[in-house]
């Protein structure tokens, strides 16, 4: 078998031209590779730049994005004006409505008192809507918008319904026959004043100083609204007698809103006094109660020898009411039930009938106080406490139990946010003396937090009335 040379072409010289097709075949490659590089960085950019734009709840966000619609912050300054705007006429036309209907009686105001139930109904609604709104309900900002846009709405609905019946409301108002029915309401309250004072003075010697907190300095407050009222009605009187009516019903209608006013601080001084006497009752069943239920939950959930936090905490609030109770010494009744109803809550059954209802109690109490602070400060109030206080009222509406716990906390936000608004604004007590006037036009240059333009001594102006607008 013979062998196969095997023969291989001599090496061939490099030309330019395999030069040439040599670097083609390199350069085709890398510009590949950098195509796709640079499309992977332009995804990478695009992909960044939206995690900035965008703001999903609990995340983490960049810088804000420029949004193609303006700002909310003017169509929100607007709804919580609108709201304040409401509220305020419908407190007023609570009062003008009382008035009247003391006197002519419950059936000469019944449509006047549907027409405020309907307002009342539309205000409702548009605080929810701004509670549902400081909630971040709804998210997205064209939606945010059409709810402030709602608010606005209801609030002028809630205005419609009380100009509806305002002309027909007005020729009830006849000063002959209510300036007597004011200057008798006016005597009643004086003398009730002096006996608020003397209450009082029982429930700060009797009760912790937080027990009598809220209308501290009630009196006080509800002697400057009836000063005020006796120029009124005096000046009332003199224009009546000279035949100036109109001028007459204005200064009536002055003295009304400051007797209304003064109303408020002393009902409060005896609401207080029969909720600390009730609450004062009911610590020692709660007590029981919560007790029990602590018993129940040791025996079915917890292991003695591994106690659960809460229950730790609710045993260490229980043993420091009962200290406080049998220490002979004064406390605060409805403060002790607040914090059993607090400690025992996340673990109770609800099957204590007291502890529902020292909750209830409370988360009353609570928004009473907190209503009251609103009406008779209005003046520098904002909406924010408003809204609270009408959430609150809302929960206490259903008479759910699960609810006034929530009810609780809301009435004592809306409480500290009003007493911060008035504080921003300055003290409404520390007003000029009456009959002189602020020079300085400030919104807080009010007595007692009246409206400037309602029963202002500083501002010598009249009030605006409720049915007939502001």
């Amino acid at each position: 078998m013979s062998a196969v040379a095997v023969t291989r072409d001599p090496p061939r010289p490099q030309t330019a031209e395999d030069d040439e097709t040599s670097v083609a075949d390199l350069i085709l490659p890398l510009v590949a590779v950098g195509a796709v590089g640079a499309v992977a960085a332009y995804g990478y950019i695009r992909r960044v730049r939206r995690a900035r734009e965008r703001t999903t709840p609990g995340g983490v966000t960049g810088p804000p994005a420029v949004s193609a619609e303006p700002s909310l912050a003017g169509p929100d300054a607007e709804a919580c004006a609108a709201l304040v705007r409401a509220d305020d006429r419908l407190r007023v036309a609570r009062a003008e409505l009382g008035f009247v209907r003391g006197l002519l009686g419950s059936a000469a105001v019944t449509p006047f008192t549907r027409a405020l139930s309907e307002a009342e109904g539309e205000l409702a609604a548009a605080f929810r809507m701004r509670q549902r709104y400081d909630e971040g309900v709804p998210e997205e900002e064209a939606p945010r918008r059409h709810a402030l846009a709602g608010m606005i709405g209801r609030c002028e609905e809630a205005g419609r319904r009380l100009d509806a019946v305002a002309q027909d409301f007005s020729r009830l108002r006849d000063p002959d026959r209510a300036l007597p029915y004011a200057e008798a309401r006016f005597r009643d309250l004086t003398g009730h004043t002096a006996a608020a004072q003397t209450l009082l003075t029982a429930l700060s010697t009797r009760y912790a100083p937080t027990a009598t907190s809220a209308v501290t300095g009630a009196v006080e407050q509800a002697k400057d609204r009836l000063l005020f009222a006796t120029s009124r009605l005096n000046l009332a009187r003199q224009e009546l007698f000279s035949g100036r009516t109109e001028a007459a019903t204005l200064q009536l209608n002055a003295a009304e809103a400051a007797v209304a006013q003064a109303a408020v601080f002393v009902e409060g001084v005896d609401r207080t006094a029969a909720e600390l006497r009730d609450a004062e009752e009911t610590v020692p069943a709660a007590l029981t109660g919560a007790e029990a239920e602590l018993s129940t939950v040791r025996r079915h959930t917890f292991r003695e020898d591994e106690p659960h936090p809460r229950l730790l905490n609710a045993d260490a609030v229980l043993a420091s009411v009962r200290q406080e109770v049998t220490s002979n010494r004064p406390y605060d009744p409805l403060g002790a039930l607040r914090r059993i109803v607090r400690a025992t809550a996340p673990l109770a059954s609800g099957r204590a009938g007291v502890l529902p209802a020292a909750a209830l109690s409370v988360a009353r109490a609570a928004t009473a106080a907190a209503d009251d602070f609103v009406t008779t400060h209005r003046g520098a109030v904002g909406a924010a406490a408003r809204t609270r206080l009408a959430e609150a009222r809302r929960l206490l509406a259903g008479g759910a139990p699960a609810d006034a716990e929530r009810a609780d906390e809301l009435a004592l936000e809306a409480r500290e946010l009003a007493e911060r608004d008035v504080r921003l604004q300055g003290n409404p007590a520390s007003a000029a003396p009456i009959g002189q006037p602020q020079t300085d036009g400030s919104a807080g240059a009010v007595l007692g937090g009246i409206l400037p333009g309602e029963t202002s001594a500083e501002h010598g102006e009249h009030p605006p009335t409720g049915f007939g607008g502001l």
